[in-house]
């Protein structure tokens, strides 16, 4: 006796389709899964057996086979559950297999029969529509997720049984759905924080307005409570609102990562992280020891991966930024496969200007020697520097400005003023993508996509002599300069603009080289 059921699994963040072939044989009880399971998967069996006792359905003493095809493919995880027990009761006759065409199924069983939320439905759900499938059988929990895909009914099940009766027509299973504009539009009303809850810092809150419209990585220098953390955290506020595009690529992330709150349909708001400085290197780009999974700057796509305290990151974690930040994804290589992961994010990072926290402070003396400064500040390389565009001085506030200063301005204004910027570069740079954020972009082509004034670039060729920088950062300035020229409505990157944007390579300079 045989029977097939479709399911899927994800590799990457990219879905495939996995066929469950079961086959039972009169011979000595037995129940055995092959095609590369993990132990994930091979305990599935226990599962299996316990919920179909549950739902009274139980298994007669017989040997059963199950194979996971493609079977050169290693399965992980414990989604084949539910597609497993549906595929042996239609090789015992106990369902019709023609129901179980153009149907694919996930999700864990329990013991007790109730269906578990999986992983990677998003991508999943895309995939099997664009396969052709009509339908997909899925845990509950899973359903707001899957039903942001139209055109293939999303079936959410509670337990085991509800799946069985409405494939044998007992009780058919209404399809769930959801106004995705309505979700992704209501998550856009209500953010938790407000940059005018910074009292103070107008220089880094006018850093942070030109980072956000240009997509520019920032790195923050400053004594201990300047605000820096505080500052950081509404950065996402200020950023243009996710793309309905955006949301869900970032949900397919998200979904695939299992880091999506259950229930939740959308990730509508951009992605913040903010990793402790004990990080390894593997978990902050991707990889890891067997299964591959994705590190802390393809949970931050879209949005903001906040690095603070910068200097006691240990320093092949800080290195391996260096490759995903010109290229915006992450090719993490095994012997047996390979995997990209997207990592379009805006690096923000902060760190003291010494151990003691006040080089430099008008407020506390500064306790280290120079050599303990310029020790302290050579553990962020150079090439990492040459890769972010803004370094901006934050400097210690006052007592009295933290309690009489007047309120600044809020997020929403000025994320305004972003927007707008972005609209220009939008127009500007028409059929080019990510201008910004190509590496493959010569000096040259910059140029002539900035359109400065002679004197701007005057301005930028004496300060390359001056301050000996490398290719790479001329063409972040002229970039910097082509944002803050945007942000003030200008066609033309003026000598203003320039000398602003070259003002953002702080440590460039040999003042905090020691």
């Amino acid at each position: 006796m045989y029977a097939k059921a479709y399911s899927a699994a994800v590799l990457g963040i990219t879905a495939y389709l996995v066929e469950i072939e079961v086959y039972v044989e009169n011979a000595l009880p037995a129940f055995q899964v092959v095609g590369l399971p993990d132990g994930s998967v091979r305990e599935s069996r226990d599962r299996v057996q316990a919920a179909l006792k549950t739902a009274q359905l139980g298994l007669p003493h017989k040997k059963y086979t199950v194979n996971l095809a493609p079977a050169d493919v290693r399965k992980e995880g414990s989604a084949f559950d539910l597609p497993i027990a549906i595929a042996t009761q239609a090789a015992l006759k106990e369902l019709d297999a023609t129901m179980l065409e153009k149907t694919a199924m996930i999700g864990e069983l329990a013991f007790d029969g109730m269906v578990r939320p999986a992983r990677g439905v998003l991508p999943i759900v895309v995939m099997l529509k664009n396969a052709g499938f009509e339908r997909i059988l899925l845990p509950a929990a899973n359903a707001s997720e899957a039903a942001v895909i139209e055109g293939i009914d999303i079936l959410p099940v509670h337990t085991l049984s509800d799946c069985i009766e409405h494939l044998n027509g007992a009780q058919p299973l209404p399809p769930h759905r959801i106004d995705v504009q309505a979700v992704f539009e209501q998550g856009h009303l209500h953010p938790s924080v407000d940059l005018a809850d910074v009292k103070g810092q107008a220089g880094v809150k006018r850093a942070l307005e030109i980072a956000a419209a240009g997509g520019h990585n920032m790195i923050m220098v400053g004594p201990p409570g300047s605000g820096k953390t505080m500052l950081a955290k509404r950065l996402p506020t200020i950023l243009p609102p996710l793309s309905i595009d955006e949301a869900l690529e970032t949900t397919t992330i998200h979904s695939v990562a299992g880091i999506l709150p259950t229930g939740a349909s959308l990730v509508t708001e951009r992605p913040f992280r903010a990793p402790h400085h004990t990080i390894s290197d593997a978990a902050l780009v991707g990889g890891g020891v067997g299964t591959v999974r994705a590190g802390e700057i393809t949970l931050a796509h879209h949005g903001v991966l906040f690095l603070d305290e910068l200097p006691e990151f240990q320093r092949n974690v800080l290195e391996v930024l260096r490759q995903p930040l010109e290229d915006r994804c992450v090719r993490i290589s095994r012997t047996k496969m390979s995997v990209e992961y997207p990592a379009n994010v805006m690096l923000v990072c902060s760190m003291n200007p010494c151990p003691c926290g006040h080089f430099g402070s008008t407020i506390r003396e500064c306790t280290c020697k120079p050599e303990h400064v310029a020790k302290y500040m050579a553990r962020i390389s150079g090439p990492l520097l040459d890769r972010i565009d803004l370094h901006v001085d934050v400097p210690a506030v006052a007592v009295h400005d933290i309690s009489h200063a007047p309120a600044g301005e809020s997020s929403v204004n000025i994320r305004k003023r972003v927007v707008a910027a972005r609209k220009q570069q939008q127009v500007r740079f028409a059929g080019r993508k990510d201008v910004y954020k190509n590496a493959d972009m010569t000096a040259q082509d910059v140029e002539n996509l900035v359109r400065a004034e002679p004197l701007a670039m005057e301005i930028l060729k004496r300060s390359m002599q001056k301050l000996s920088l490398s290719a790479r950062a001329y063409g972040r300035i002229l970039k910097v300069s082509r944002t803050i020229a945007d942000l003030n409505g200008s066609e033309a990157v003026l000598a203003a603009h320039m000398a602003e944007a070259v003002n953002y390579r702080t440590l460039d300079r040999p003042y905090w080289n020691g």
